[in-house]
């Protein structure tokens, strides 16, 4: 096999944003075929690297040096398009003026891939979508450009797990290269060869996954703590000496005093590492925490909760997953009282005190400086135990140094203001926490922060996350919302749910999985005291008919889209049809469960 060439050189790069310096002296090589992650803080830069790699925006000095005709394909972390713009217009229309592309392949390309992508109305105005659609369209644009060098910037946030998985198996196939920023560890550890870091100004460089980079980054710093300890004990020894010699010095003692500086340098190196587990005190929880009683609520024909059922358990830290629009977030905001809800009760505990991190909650005045904006809640922390932390003191714990502390919120990158609202929703000292989304954003070394506290929280918890390695650490049991009602109960975490789902045959009709917990609460169980009646049953016989028949339709337009063998004209014409079939699909199924309740009551 032949050796991989070098792709993109990067020498001495550095850049400062006024006075602030972003990082300085980056260098690395990408090479073809290679798959990189760069790990790095919050507030280091890695958007910008990504950024000027991509040839967005300039640096202050150093050189990138490019393979002559790469072409470089870049998905920027918040990616924009002209809203009136089609979703196939915004995957094409920037590659279509380019010379020597083929319109035709590149149209076919862009529908099958935003068909993958489950954007199936590739008529759909961009202005109409949501964030995650947003974010399949500029996924599916970057890959239909067919790049050898893929640079991808948190690739998988506002993604759902279905969709996750599907660009984690594509990527794994690939042979582009590819350089990317994620907080998603499962991500990194099953697509990327090589982990760059970006620590303390250094690159650090690492030939493996993840994993492979968590255990030579704990030997690196094991390795340099011990050098510390040694050059330390030597140093005592040197200052001695330098204080003792008088200014006229020899050659050989010339050449003594320059290894006493660079000595210096080595034992005022701090490893800043934040091995802190912030084990806080939470306000007292009593047995009672909320009872969930034939809940129901829906928009329009939308169903998100469907004579919902559940009795929340005292200290239970329970996952919620699902495909985008499934209802989600609508459940916390019915169960925090923000959206009503349409019949039903929520029977919530006098002693609950909850704490909310949502999606859209984040809102400071750029004016206040950080430490400002977390004394406007408290001066002190309640940690527990007679503890108390100030409110510098606590910051510290989230990695906001007491100089970072007085920086203007304004200054402040996307995941520092992140930390920052995490840290004013914790130290309110909470005793139910609901987290809606909660790793976006965030760097991996908060996200380990965050897990830890979780761990040791003496309250319930409800996390709302597409982050599987987050869920796995921290939830003890899921409720998967399927859609249109359909909420399933399971004991376990979210890899073990996946394997559990992976061994189960495949249902003949959409109808929703039978949980594997036999405490399933969920209201669709609710016995019906009744039979079908003849009319009914000649109904549920003509849905199952229908239902196989547009099943049938379905995969051949899928199996169509996917071929690439069909004509443009066609594309476009099975993209409007696909919609309306899923929707009819939805109803004759949901109808279908209806009267099958009843069948088996």
């Amino acid at each position: 096999m032949p050796t991989p060439q070098p792709y993109m050189d990067v020498q001495q790069l550095s850049k400062r944003i006024g006075n602030r310096v972003l990082f300085s002296d980056v260098t690395f090589t990408i090479n073809e075929r290679e798959h990189i992650g760069l790990i790095a803080k919050n507030g280091t830069g890695k958007s910008t690297l990504l950024s000027i790699l991509a040839g967005e925006e300039g640096y202050d000095s150093g050189r990138i040096i490019l393979r002559n005709d790469l072409r470089i394909g870049y998905l920027p972390q918040t990616p924009t398009f002209d809203g009136q713009l089609t979703a196939l217009q915004a995957v094409t229309g920037k590659v279509e003026n380019s010379e020597n592309s083929d319109t035709s392949d590149l149209t076919l390309r862009a529908a099958q891939l935003l068909t993958q992508l489950k954007i199936t109305d590739t008529g759909q105005l961009v202005g109409t979508m949501s964030g995650g659609q947003i974010k399949r369209v500029a996924l599916a644009k970057v890959l239909a450009s067919e790049p050898n060098l893929l640079i991808l910037d948190e690739p998988t946030n506002h993604l759902d797990l279905e969709m996750i998985e599907w660009l984690e198996n594509y990527l794994g196939r690939t042979t582009m290269s590819i350089f990317m920023v994620t907080h998603d560890r499962y991500f990194l550890d099953r697509i990327c060869s090589s982990i760059i870091e970006m620590d303390d100004s250094r690159i650090y460089t690492y030939r493996g996954n993840y994993s492979y980079y968590l255990q030579k980054r704990q030997e690196r710093l094991e390795n340099l703590s011990t050098e510390i300890e040694r050059a330390n004990n030597l140093y005592r020894t040197e200052l001695e000496w330098m204080r003792r010699m008088p200014q006229a010095r020899g050659h050989k003692a010339r050449y003594r005093e320059e290894a006493f500086y660079e000595l210096e340098k080595i034992a005022r190196q701090r490893i800043n590492e934040r091995n802190v587990r912030l084990e806080m005190g939470s306000s007292y929880i009593g047995s009672k925490i909320f009872i969930a009683t034939d809940v129901c609520k829906a928009f329009d024909t939308k169903v998100i909760l469907r004579n919902f059922n559940y009795t929340f358990s005292r200290y239970e830290k329970l996952g919620i997953v699902g495909n985008n629009g499934t209802g989600k977030s609508t459940f916390i905001k019915t169960l925090l009282g923000t959206e009503p809800i349409d019949s039903g009760t929520y029977d919530i505990g006098q002693t609950v005190r909850f704490g909310y991190y949502s999606q859209e909650g984040l809102s400071f005045r750029d004016d206040q400086k950080v430490i400002d904006a977390v004394r406007d809640i408290a001066e002190y922390v309640d940690m527990g135990g007679g503890q108390r932390l100030s409110a510098s003191q606590f910051l510290q714990h989230f990695l906001f140094t007491p100089e970072e502390q007085h920086t203007y919120i304004y200054k402040l990158s996307g995941g520092e203001r992140r930390r920052l609202y995490l840290c004013t929703v914790l130290m309110r000292s909470p005793n139910f926490l609901i987290l809606d989304e909660p790793t976006n954003d965030l760097d991996i070394v908060t996200l380990q922060i965050l897990e830890q506290y979780l761990q040791d929280f003496r309250g319930c918890l409800i996390v709302v996350s597409h982050d599987r390695y987050f869920m796995d650490k921290v939830v003890d049991h899921i409720l998967v919302f399927h859609g249109s009602g359909d909420i399933q109960d399971f004991p376990g975490n979210y890899t073990q749910y996946r394997e559990w789902r992976s061994l189960q045959p495949k249902p003949q009709l959409d109808t929703p999985s039978p949980t594997p917990s036999s405490n399933n609460q969920n209201g669709r169980n609710a016995n019906r005291q009744r039979r079908l009646s003849f009319k009914e049953r000649r109904e549920m016989e003509q849905l199952e008919a229908d239902i196989t028949r547009l099943e049938a339709e379905k995969r051949d337009i899928e199996t169509a889209l996917s071929s690439g063998t069909t004509a443009v004209d066609r594309i476009v014409e099975m993209s409007k049809r696909l919609p309306l079939l899923n929707d009819e699909l939805d109803e004759k199924s949901m109808r279908w469960l209806e009267l099958s309740e009843i069948e088996g009551s």
